[in-house]
């Protein structure tokens, strides 16, 4: 088991540099969680939820913090640069973990950086002119923005932590402000109308699954501990204190939006935010709601470039990918192949698919993501029976009774996910995308 809690804050090997301090990599939790879909996946909860559509989103926090514990003991278990591929390589074997690099930094990463680039771009310019950009501008704008937040995340890791801080206090502070929209209101809320019929347990169970993908991205942080200072108490610190955060916010913006619009409102809008503020101000409500959009979406795609292209580090740097992805500029102290590669495989994705096809390439690996995590999970349970003398400076209370809970939501959250028949037909271009990974890990990585 190659883990090892002797860590001080000496730099990575390999050249990577521990720079970034306990609210960097918080802000990094934060930010990789909230992104844009907390102005808009409400609206399908309370759709599927009904009146439960609350309870719903305070059971996902739970879910979160048994995820943010178990994560959290992983990471002081690995206090290197991308942690979760550790743990998956040492607990089911090389190929799984090389699998899920490959996977994460093509389908899942890349086509989210595309995807948000796009979202980011169509909002600012909403905010900022209150008129949507067409497909021709908004696609180059969207490559702009990608290659610009490369470029800063090349230059110095700490210059993504600031893009990163910044961004994330932006975002906290818009939701914050919509929660106390919430308060502030003085109004009859609407009149209460059921939405859904099902039984609790079904209305739960359905409106969970876009909850938990909601609050997916604590994982993060364990991708760049090896330039966290005292990682092995920084990155779990960082871990639980954001996913804390995260769930009073979502707690608080729902009821803002419960209260503003009602369920029935709330499950029927499809510019949530807005739709809630304009309630007590109307005038600014669209174009102000377009801008906190954007910043968060910018902040989602920072998180992206800064995290990501160290998992793909960690691969090549355990000589089970193509070397030169492995390499930190001596200079920059970035892995600039990494992260150049990532953002590459953003572009081409957006401009040989079109957001419609990255769109329907995200629906189904939402399932592939599900599938590790459960996995990710289970893995701290298989290495302490494989290696029971290991370290473990983070000790999960209630171990193992949380990561086994957390796993079983996730995998409920699979099943969940592959009852909905667009994620169904979207996951087979999923699995193609798993074997032709696990295609080039036999043929060319199998033996090193």
């Amino acid at each position: 088991m190659r883990c090892s809690a002797d860590v001080s804050d000496s730099d990575e090997p390999g050249g990577l540099r521990r720079v970034l301090g306990p609210l960097d990599a918080t802000a990094v939790v934060i930010g990789a969680i909230v992104g844009v879909g907390i102005f808009f996946t409400p609206g399908r909860v309370a759709a599927l939820a009904g009146d439960l559509a609350l309870w719903t989103w305070a059971l996902g926090g739970l879910v979160a913090l048994l995820g943010a514990l178990t994560f959290a003991e992983i990471g002081g278990m690995y206090p290197r640069t991308g942690a979760q591929y550790a743990a998956l390589r040492d607990a089911y074997g090389p190929a799984v973990g090389f699998v899920y690099v490959v996977c994460n930094a093509t389908a899942i990463q890349a086509g989210a950086i595309a995807i948000i680039a796009l979202v980011a771009v169509q909002n600012a310019a909403t905010a900022l002119t209150g008129a949507e950009l067409s497909a021709a501008v908004a696609v180059p704008a969207a490559l702009a923005l990608i290659a610009l937040v490369a470029a800063a995340n090349i230059r110095d890791v700490r210059a993504g932590a600031q893009i990163q801080n910044l961004t994330t206090a932006a975002k906290l502070i818009a939701l914050v402000a919509v929660a106390l929209v919430g308060v502030a209101f003085t109004g009859a809320p609407p009149p209460a109308e059921p939405v859904v019929t099902a039984s609790p347990v079904v209305a739960l169970a359905t409106g969970m699954v876009p909850v938990l993908f909601a609050f997916g991205g604590w994982q993060q942080a364990l991708w760049i501990g090896g330039e966290i200072r005292d990682p092995i108490r920084n990155v779990p610190r960082a871990i639980l204190g954001g996913v804390t955060v995260v769930v009073l916010v979502y707690l608080g913006t729902n009821w803002a939006y419960l209260h503003l619009l009602g369920v029935p409102g709330v499950a029927r809008s499809h510019a949530l935010a807005a739709d809630a503020v304009a309630v007590v101000f109307p005038g600014l409500a669209a174009r102000t709601v377009a801008g906190a959009v954007a910043v968060s979406a910018l902040g989602v795609l920072n998180a992206q470039i800064l995290t990501g292209p160290r998992l793909i580090f960690a691969l090549a740097h355990d000589r089970r990918f193509f070397p030169i992805f492995g390499r930190v500029h001596a200079s920059l102290g970035t892995p600039v192949p990494a992260i150049l590669l990532l953002a590459a495989t953003a572009v081409l994705l957006l401009l040989a698919a079109g957001a419609d096809g990255i769109d329907r390439l995200l629906t189904g690996v939402v399932l592939v993501d599900g599938v590790f995590f459960t996995l990710t999970a289970l893995a701290s349970l298989v290495l302490l029976r494989r290696h029971p003398r290991a370290s473990r400076p983070i000790r999960t209370p209630g171990f193992p009774l949380v990561p086994l809970l957390f796993a079983l939501a996730e995998l409920g959250v699979v099943v969940g996910a592959w009852m909905q028949p667009a994620v169904r037909s979207a996951a087979l271009l999923s699995v193609a995308w798993i074997a032709a990974a696990f295609v080039l890990y036999l043929l060319r990585f199998r033996d090193r």
